[in-house]
């Protein structure tokens, strides 16, 4: 059995980190749902960015719009509207099939707006109601502004996916945010039904001491932080105030797995995807991560419930001078401005092909 098909059958849902217009116009990713078992899909503005500079076939939609006096945010996300909404259609029948368990798009909003509450939760809203697709969920970083955008977006019945969560203590805190906000809901007499998962990054825990810790110790704490979170994933699902919710009708929030390419070209390729194995997760992997998967991966241990090993294992770290609390607030911090970076290169690139598609005239 293909591996992919393993992990689906086991309870862990395959997303595809990545989306270009080639990807969908070409039928690669329907290939991709019906071969390797792919049941959604993430976006970011790295993502964007390279798929625009790189993929041609954006550029009659950048022209147009640009003849029509569009640019900067309000052109970009029109472009990745038209994307989002394309994959939501392809994963439609997998949202129906599932009850709305599976089946996602995810589309973030401006990283510019990283620490501003406000500004997130209208962007939040516009986004959603502008792509009218049931299967969209809207992408707001889990930074301290964050965490209250995720209640009221919440609330305000808005799927959401939380992104840049490194640790244990920033997934608790998305966590409780979600259901902050649907308690609300279901105070308020709405429907207790909103969607949301919550994107743990692993991998860069691994960038980030490469060359700070002793040989046997690389490639090994983010798999380490993953384990510490999924305790704390199921230790929430058991708790009092989730069953509660749960009576009512409310839907676990789903933990994610992100960042789950391999970056070490000493380590194995499917590495991230084989340790973190797990039900009732996801994990949204690089195209070249899903191909290799399908390849050579092998589904063998799942990851453990056991928070006392993974305890010891993070105190190894802090013994090799890893300070795992202050690592955490500065990966989120660099993986903000990262995200901003690339926002901002993309509005760049967009307005550059703009002006020089439009100079050129029709083609």
């Amino acid at each position: 059995m293909n591996p992919t098909r393993q992990l689906h059958d086991l309870g862990q849902s395959l997303w595809l980190d990545n989306i270009t217009r080639g990807l969908l116009t070409s039928g690669t990713l329907r290939r991709y749902i019906k071969e390797f078992s792919v049941t959604g899909l993430t976006s970011n503005p790295t993502i964007f960015d390279h798929a625009i500079t790189n993929d041609q076939s954006y550029d009659d939609s950048i022209r147009s719009k640009a003849l029509a006096g569009e640019s900067g945010e309000a052109l970009f996300f029109h472009l990745a509207l038209e994307d989002v909404i394309q994959a939501a259609d392809l994963f439609r029948s997998i949202h129906d099939a599932t009850g709305g368990v599976d089946g996602w798009v995810s589309l973030e909003v401006s990283p510019l707006l990283a620490d501003d509450t406000a500004a997130t939760v209208r962007a939040a809203a516009q986004l959603h109601a502008r792509a009218r697709c049931p299967n969209l969920l809207i992408k707001i970083p889990g930074t301290p502004a964050g965490i209250p955008a995720i209640e009221e977006t919440i609330f305000a019945g808005v799927p959401v996916n939380v992104t840049l969560l490194f640790s244990r203590e920033h997934y608790i805190a998305a966590a409780e945010a979600y259901m902050r906000g649907i308690e609300r809901r279901i105070a308020a007499g709405l429907d207790p039904v909103v969607a949301s998962v919550a994107s743990l990054f692993v991998s860069r825990w691994d960038v980030a001491i490469m060359d700070k810790v002793a040989q046997q110790y690389r490639n090994g704490l983010g798999i380490v932080v993953a384990m510490r979170v999924y305790q704390a994933y199921r230790d929430l699902l058991a708790a009092k105030r989730w069953r509660k919710l749960a009576a009512a009708g409310a839907r676990p929030q789903r933990l994610l797995w992100a960042s789950t390419g391999s970056k070490d070209p000493a380590a194995a390729d499917v590495l991230y995807v084989e340790a973190l194995a797990a039900p009732d997760t996801i994990n949204t992997i690089p195209e070249t991560t899903l191909l290799a998967f399908a390849d050579h991966g092998k589904v063998g241990k799942l990851l453990p419930l056991d928070t006392g090993h993974a305890e010891a294992v993070l105190a190894e770290y802090t013994r090799e001078g890893v300070d795992i609390d202050a690592l955490a607030a500065r990966l989120q911090k660099d993986g903000t401005e990262a995200f901003a970076k690339s926002w901002q290169a993309l509005i760049g690139r967009i307005a550059e092909k703009s002006q020089a598609l439009a100079k050129a005239g029709p083609p």
